[in-house]
């Protein structure tokens, strides 16, 4: 009785739901490599039909997804194409999609797709997948998992003969087609084809570039082919413009025709050397509108124009430091608090001024792209962010946006998430600026996930490498010179302060929240790495979107107060007249092979040439202007001046 009430509530759905006019008719989920070529096609039942009104919905079906949407995609203001085709999917997908996402955001499964009648508004992320008089078609999919009950119980109110159906396993090279009955098959993708073979073949257009990376003044052909010739001349246009990059940056004709009988057209394009810093942009050539008959082969390409306007800094990066030309930003009296106290009530005290409840902001995680774009950008290059770790520049517009981490950068939390227990929210994937903030204080722990004081642009890929282990367990890719060890270790001497929960500690605490490791090392980077130019614009950068500072930059004794050597001793603030004056004076060549020359010492001076590690090899008095002879083994060695009470000290690179 109860089983046939059942069957003819389902029954009854089903007689209300609209007509399927428009279905799924392939689902591509998962590609071999870095899934960058997966796509979604719908088919409708007429041809150029508008989809005004249709929202592409994908639901979670795992376990922590718990059969809610993630991706809600607005279909209004697309058309399908003579086949009654519309085919979405990344710029990587061939032929090119009308619909562009992303590459990579759609999941491999157990999940599910659907259309709906509604807008992308009516499906927030976290939306329980649903059946009522809205739902158009849907497709429960997999990659080999078992099926999901749950999801297949809540769509049989759709279809009660409803199925997962699976792709089949990891990295195939499979799609999911949809038989003309409603069935389903695996095979041989098909985008922008109809699954069975019918329908009107289309003429493909092909553009092809020589190369997708140019200098400002540089030129180069573009050439435009059919795959048939054409019957009647095509006329077309192209455009190039993206965001800042406009049609006032390129000379060249961008309509274009392909006479009849014929199959190609060229056009040169050159971009214009103006005298602009506009930083590195990127042109996209697209192909809006070609007739119904042709099929776009390959759109949406992006080009690198690179502006060789940029600008560089009066101060050296980390790996040829200079010392005394950035000056600190630190507000009269900042520290004046800390003066007389020891121990705990130094630390306490210290905490009062960086996580100050009343001043200090936290921004979101999105937020510390563009922090760290301006806190870490190349000395040598305005263009380029200066990657940790690798020690080289890498253009501000190569930060990692897919799964591929080859050539690109991202965010390196020096303290690394999964060993501080903090996290991104939902909130974090919006960048709204410096000027809107969360309030935070010592107890907000997951503001350290966007923390730009202990953040630092990485390359992706070495991002990768390093993981979450501890300093002295990671110290840096083999062959680089190690400039960044007393940045790192200062930037999580910062965060143990800073937030209640973190502290550093002897050793390689493994799977104890909060700590980090180890303190000898720590110790021995900031020691023998003091805070040069670069680090003290980082700290005077990131003060202006937190309004708090790194202290152990602008006071790096204070390191020994809390773990080194003085543990226990009364700190006093050094008086303007006892801040460390670090001479005016030039060191160069700078790498060098055998001679250093050092110019500007106006007064007697003991110069030494010491290890990393602070053992002195060579120590002379000098005055006025010096040639050193240098004897040493390949590596970054220190020169230290001493003069009248003032300390100067660069970092030198013998190759």
């Amino acid at each position: 009785m109860l089983r046939n009430a059942v069957v003819l509530l389902l029954l009854s759905i089903a007689g209300w739901l609209p007509a399927q006019v428009l279905v799924i008719n392939e689902l591509d989920c998962d590609t071999p490599g870095i899934d960058d070529k997966e796509f979604v096609e719908l088919k409708s039942e007429t041809p150029h039909f508008a989809l005004d009104g249709y929202v592409l919905v994908f639901f979670n079906g795992s376990a922590s997804g718990g059969n809610t949407s993630y991706l809600a995609l607005d279909l209004s203001g697309y058309t399908t194409d003579i086949n009654g085709l519309l085919l979405i999917g990344s710029t990587t997908v061939v032929p090119s999609p009308q619909y562009i996402i992303p590459a990579n955001v759609i999941q491999n499964g157990a999940d599910a797709v659907a259309i709906y009648q509604g807008s992308a508004e009516d499906f927030p992320d976290g939306t329980l997948a649903f059946v009522n008089e809205t739902l158009v078609d849907v497709l429960l999919y997999d990659t080999n998992d078992p099926d999901v009950e749950s999801m297949i119980a809540i769509f049989q109110a759709f279809n009660p003969a409803i199925e997962q159906i699976s792709e089949g396993p990891g990295n195939n090279t499979n799609s999911i087609q949809r038989n003309n009955d409603g069935s389903y098959f695996v095979g041989v993708p098909t985008p922008r084809r109809l699954n069975d073979g019918s329908g009107v073949i289309l003429n493909g257009v092909l553009t092809t570039i020589p190369q997708t990376r140019y200098n400002e003044g540089e030129s180069f052909d573009l050439v435009f082919t059919t795959e048939q010739n054409v019957t009647e001349d095509l006329v077309f246009e192209f455009s190039l413009s993206s965001g800042a990059f406009t049609a006032d940056d390129f000379t060249g004709d961008t309509v274009l025709t392909i006479p009849a009988g014929q199959n190609s057209v060229s056009t040169t394009i050159t971009f214009i050397d103006d005298d602009l810093d506009e930083g590195d942009e990127v042109a996209v050539l697209r192909l809006p509108n070609l007739p119904a008959e042709f099929l776009i082969l390959n759109n949406n390409i992006p080009i690198r124009v690179v502006d060789n306007d940029f600008t560089m800094a009066p101060f050296g990066t980390p790996i040829n430091p200079t010392f005394g030309i950035v000056t600190s930003t630190t507000p009269a009296g900042y520290y004046d608090g800390l003066n007389g106290l020891a121990d705990s009530d130094l630390r306490q005290a210290l905490q009062n001024i960086i996580a100050d409840p009343t001043l200090v902001r936290a921004h979101t995680y999105a937020d510390v792209i563009e922090m760290v774009k301006e806190a870490d950008q190349n000395p040598e290059n305005s263009n380029e962010v200066w990657l940790v770790y690798l020690e080289t520049g890498r253009p501000k517009l190569d930060f990692q946006t897919t799964s591929n981490n080859v050539g690109v950068w991202n965010r390196e939390h020096t303290f690394p998430r999964s060993r501080g227990g903090f996290d991104s929210i939902a909130a974090d994937t919006l960048s709204d600026g410096r000027d809107i903030f969360w309030t935070t204080n010592a107890d907000s722990t997951r503001h350290a996930n966007s923390d730009g004081h202990a953040i630092r642009a990485i390359d992706a890929a070495e991002n990768n490498s390093r993981g979450n282990q501890f300093y002295g367990q990671y110290n840096g890719p083999p062959g680089t010179l190690g400039g960044f060890k007393g940045d790192v270790a200062r930037c999580v001497f910062y965060l143990a302060v800073r937030y209640n929960g973190l502290e550093i500690v002897n050793g390689f605490p493994d799977g104890l929240v909060g700590q980090f490791g180890d303190l000898a090392t720590l110790l021995d980077w900031h020691r023998n790495d003091p805070p040069d130019d670069f680090e003290m614009n980082r700290n005077n950068v990131i003060y202006t979107w937190q309004f708090n500072r790194n202290p152990f930059i602008d006071q790096p004794d204070l390191v020994e107060y809390f773990w080194g050597n003085r543990i226990g001793q009364v700190w006093q603030q050094p008086s303007s007249t006892q801040t460390q004056d670090p001479l005016s004076v030039k060191i160069f060549p700078n790498p060098t092979q055998n001679k250093l020359h050092i110019t500007g010492l106006q007064e007697p001076a003991t110069v030494e040439i010491l290890t990393l590690q602070g053992k002195v090899l060579s120590r002379q008095q000098a005055m006025g202007d010096i040639t050193l002879n240098v004897n040493l083994a390949a590596g970054m060695y220190l020169i230290k001046i001493s003069a009248a009470g003032r300390v100067a000290v660069r970092k030198v690179v013998v190759e």
